[in-house]
């Protein structure tokens, strides 16, 4: 019963790409950055062989990595969880996702209006924490929704759990999905709830993404079409809009997420478990908050002895990322970045697998463990 287990550190990019210029991005290293904090505490990543990848100089190397290891470029067009994930299940994005610097267009924001019989306000490119410091009480008052952007290809909806159900959210984001299509095709409509009295008003752990399909078929779509399992952990089934997910769990948290794919590791099942912890990105990369970022590393560390003393013989486990988020960048938006790619098979030898050429080799590994194409 060979089974899989695909684990994406949400953001944890490793280094500049060599098109970063391109992207805004002059020399992101999300791994550099959380070397200057004290609290990155991580011998079980160094021991799988992270320091060992080509052009990763900011930690120790190891002379017995435990794990196959290499870097990986990102082909598509982007530097976004859509098209990260989506070139991780095989689908490369070659023309970038819309992304909206100075807000929507009127006739976008006044159908959405039209359409949801509520008015909108701020539609700018925002952080997520400060736009509803900034723009909550209005929106308690008045019951406009909170609409913003970022330099990612999202359109956002930030309301107040009691002036807005979630439901009721989830319904206007459904409205704005279905609107987003074409040359206004946006990667993602998040939902983003809060709570709470001003000034402090504090984001929930209802939070959700509603996609475009992938363009392409991916690996997600060739398992399930062969009647394998592909259980998705955290926010993976938004991200593919559900498709080729036969087992969805939401999560609340890193710690949550890493909980649920350790309960998996002691299930029998034929498949891949697809795990992303997303809060790398969301709470710290986002936040500029390095000993955040270096904090919850060190959380994901403490689990991997567990995790591969639950690997049975036939198992494969691959640790990677999407992108980068630098936490010491001097911007709050995602990084151009290399990511790492940490292959564990008990008997398998180790070694350097260099660079590769796209995301999309690791999904490739994913599919030839099943025999398939």
């Amino acid at each position: 019963m060979k089974r899989a287990f695909l684990i994406v550190l949400d953001s944890f990019g490793i280094g500049p790409l060599p098109d970063c210029l391109d992207f805004g991005d002059k020399c992101p290293n999300t791994l550099k950055s959380t070397t200057k904090s004290q609290l990155l505490k991580i011998p079980n990543l160094i021991s799988l062989g992270l320091g060992n990848i080509d052009g990763v100089d900011c930690i120790e190397k190891t002379d017995t990595p435990l794990a196959i290891y290499g870097r990986a470029m990102e082909k598509s067009r982007g530097k976004d969880t859509t098209v990260g994930h989506w070139e991780l299940a095989g689908v490369i994005s070659e023309n970038p996702l819309p992304t909206y610097k100075n807000g929507f267009p009127p006739e976008v924001i006044e159908e959405f209006e039209r359409l949801c019989n509520r008015s909108v306000i701020c539609n700018k490119p925002y952080s997520g924490t400060q736009v509803i410091y900034d723009y909550g009480k209005t929106h308690i008052e008045t019951g406009a929704l909170i609409v913003y952007t970022s330099a990612d290809s999202v359109f956002q909806i930030a309301s107040h759990e009691d002036v807005v159900p979630i439901d009721e959210l989830y319904r206007y984001c459904e409205i704005a999905r279905g609107m987003l299509v074409g040359k206004h095709g946006v990667g993602r409509v998040i939902a983003r709830p809060f709570v709470g009295e001003f000034p402090n008003f504090k984001r929930t752990a209802n939070r959700r993404d509603f996609s475009l399909a992938p363009s392409g078929k991916t690996i997600l779509d060739t398992l399930s079409e062969n009647n394998y399992d592909v259980i998705s952990i955290g926010k993976i089934n938004d991200i593919f809009a559900g498709r080729g997910i036969t087992e969805s769990n939401k999560t609340k948290s890193n710690l949550d997420g890493i909980k649920r794919t350790l309960e998996y590791l002691d299930k029998d099942f034929c498949g891949l478990c697809f795990t992303n912890l997303v809060d790398f990105d969301m709470l710290y990369g986002h936040r500029n908050d390095i000993d955040g970022y270096a904090s919850a590393l060190s959380e994901f560390d403490r689990f991997i002895p567990t995790i591969l003393e639950k690997l049975r013989d036939e198992d494969l486990l691959i640790i990677t990322a999407d992108h980068g988020c630098d936490p010491g960048d001097t911007s709050t938006d995602h990084t151009r970045e290399y990511i790492p790619v940490l292959v564990c098979k008990k008997w398998a030898t180790s070694k350097n697998l260099g660079t590769l050429d796209s995301f999309c080799e690791i999904g490739d590994m994913v599919l030839k463990h099943f025999n398939l194409k």
